[in-house]
């Protein structure tokens, strides 16, 4: 299948390339947390947690991947691929997803728990970085060759989420031990259900392929506008992938706040009504793919401290080729992903992009 992507450019332009960073500390784990707290409030009787366990969808890594995998960590650390996939069809296709056929992942991180679980962090993965895909399964069982410089985004699209999964792994030699992804428009109905969500706009954004217009200021955002700030590219920063990253890690901190500050925890019926569109959106790997499995390893991670959670961006460099794309840039890719695989401290040295576009 052809993957249509519209322009994207994630090269700032020629001699201005010295536009502020991100921030990488931010909350865009809570995704995970929100998830285990809310499931373990809202299942209040069989009913409820029947309805919820049958929202959840289940990919098996292990039949799509086989045995071609890294090896797991050496300690008790966990590492998690978590996905936000946007459908084009359906209820997204109303939500300036843009005119591409088809679902993509638009957004991906790999999350790292070390060893005692009182800690995480998390990398993200710019859609538009360039990856060398590997013979991956389909599911419905047809093989699929492998590929060089692929995009990263249409792997999903075009094969499937197990082989997103398998294309990380050998990218990082990392062995992921579970897979989350939360499905776009899911995405919206869980900040409804929430009451909006509020951020503070430094500069004016506007933004005709998301559809975001917001003045300089505090904003209220609803379900819909949430997802065009999460996903706005052109209207701020060099309008590349790298400047996006920087919203999403905002609007997650927004989020926590918010769900800390309505005490959802106290209120059985809201906290149902999140985890059921949560759930509804929610895709897992089999290990996870119920409400006890999740609530379990939810139990596993409540030494974790969101003061100590991390968000770092993959480094990555201009793709000589095509300045519209990116690509690992080494030594620092390297290094980080070796921390990784050995469950130690990740260097600062590793945590430096050269291509700063945001």
């Amino acid at each position: 299948m052809t993957h249509a992507t519209e322009p994207r450019p994630a090269q700032a332009p020629p001699g201005d390339r010295t536009s502020t960073r991100p921030k990488r500390r931010g909350g865009r784990i809570v995704l995970l947390t929100l998830l285990v707290l809310l499931i373990a409030a809202g299942g209040t009787g069989y009913w409820l947690y029947n309805g919820l366990d049958r929202n959840i969808k289940g990919v098996d890594l292990d039949k799509a991947i086989g045995d071609d995998r890294p090896a797991k960590l050496p300690t008790s650390g966990q590492n998690l691929l978590i996905l936000g996939s946007d459908s084009r069809d359906g209820a997204n296709a109303a939500l300036h997803t843009g005119h591409v056929s088809g679902a993509r992942s638009d957004t991906a991180l790999v999350m790292h728990i070390p060893e005692g679980r009182t800690r995480a962090v998390a990398v993200s993965i710019p859609r538009d970085t360039l990856v060398t895909r590997p013979e991956c399964t389909k599911a419905d069982g047809r093989t699929v060759r492998g590929a060089n410089r692929v995009m990263f985004n249409s792997i999903y699209s075009q094969v499937g989420p197990a082989c997103v999964v398998k294309t990380v792994e050998q990218m990082s030699g990392v062995r992921m031990d579970h897979y989350m992804e939360i499905d776009f428009a899911g995405f919206k109905g869980l900040v409804d259900a929430i009451g909006g969500v509020t951020v503070n706009v430094p500069q004016d954004i506007h933004d005709s392929s998301s559809g975001l217009n917001l003045t300089a200021g505090t904003h209220r955002l609803d379900g819909t506008q949430s997802l065009q700030f999460v996903r706005t590219r052109h209207g701020i920063g060099d309008g590349s992938d790298l400047g996006r990253i920087g919203l999403q890690q905002q609007f997650m901190l927004a989020l926590l706040s918010e769900v800390r500050k309505q005490d959802l925890m106290g209120s059985p019926t809201k906290a149902y009504t999140v985890a059921d569109k949560l759930t509804a959106a929610l895709t897992t790997d089999s290990q996870l793919a119920s409400l006890t499995k999740l609530a379990e390893f939810g139990r596993s991670l409540n030494g974790v401290d969101p003061a100590n959670m991390e968000t770092i961006m993959l480094p990555v460099a201009y793709d000589r080729i095509d300045p519209n794309r990116v690509v690992a840039a080494m030594p620092q890719a390297g290094e980080l992903w070796k921390a990784i695989r050995s469950d130690a401290e990740i260097p600062e040295s590793a945590k430096k992009s050269p291509a700063t576009g945001g």
